[in-house]
């Protein structure tokens, strides 16, 4: 395994759990903003971090001060309802093709060994404004029937051109480890950070999948704040905004 894994808190295990959720920054970063707001709604601890080949040379400050190398974090929340998640991501991903298959290969491999069955990619895909959609994609054609059966928004025609990057993969190798994989995709703008399609993305989990996650009720105020945090502070991030490209297949 290419990938090292760095247990928080003497940890060595995986929790009991319901499910996991993964996303990595793609379009809108839609999947990444949602599991952001898990973490920040709900009682939550950082089980692990996950240190890729390939991440981009950039090390910087943790959350605790304290200078750190490119990674994914792995967290537990514990939901309202008592349900605990999973949820796996980052602000980055390998940058070369290979190493991307490698990086969803190797993760695949830690969901197996540490016994995850049901994984949920989290996505956004560009779309006009006026398109305000969420769907699930499936791996497996049991596990399609029976979000359908649930009543899940699954769909077999979209994303029509594929989609590509480690998220991607990870939503697409559960058959080949026995994981159940599927991804969630809401339509975005591509805005760098779309937090109207990422509480869509929490709202759509709920009541699919009965998590009870504390999705604001004050929606506008939560958005507000999710805004707030995300302007630039100098002309160089404006710079950044204005250049940065979104790819509508990127995961």
């Amino acid at each position: 395994m290419a990938i090292h894994i760095k247990w928080s808190n003497d940890l060595s295990a995986l929790p009991p759990h319901r499910l996991m959720l993964v996303a990595l920054p793609g379009v809108g970063n839609v999947g990444k903003t949602a599991i952001e707001a898990v973490r920040e709604l709900h009682p939550t601890e950082e089980l692990a971090r996950l240190y890729p080949p390939g991440m981009p040379p950039i090390a910087a400050l943790d959350d605790r001060g304290l200078l750190t190398p490119p990674h994914l974090t792995l967290h537990a929340s514990t939901t309202t309802n008592g349900a605990v998640l999973l949820t796996l991501t980052g602000s980055a991903q390998p940058n070369e093709p290979s190493q991307q298959s490698q990086t969803a290969r190797d993760i695949m491999d830690f969901f197996r060994e540490h016994a995850v069955q049901d994984v949920l990619v989290l996505a956004g895909m560009l779309d006009e404004a006026a398109r305000k959609e969420t769907f699930l994609v499936a791996s497996d054609p049991d596990v399609r029937f029976e979000m359908e059966q649930q009543g899940v928004d699954v769909r077999r025609d979209e994303p029509t051109g594929g989609a590509y990057g480690v998220a991607a993969l990870l939503a697409s190798m559960g058959p080949l480890f026995s994981v159940n994989t599927s991804c969630v995709i809401s339509t975005s703008v591509g805005a760098s950070k779309d937090v109207f399609g990422a509480q869509r993305t929490l709202e759509h989990l709920n009541r699919w999948f009965d998590l009870g996650m504390a999705v604001p009720e004050d929606r506008s105020g939560w958005l507000k704040e999710r805004l707030k945090d995300m302007a630039p502070a100098s002309p160089h991030d404006m710079v950044s905004e204005l250049t940065a490209q979104h790819d509508a297949f990127y995961m």
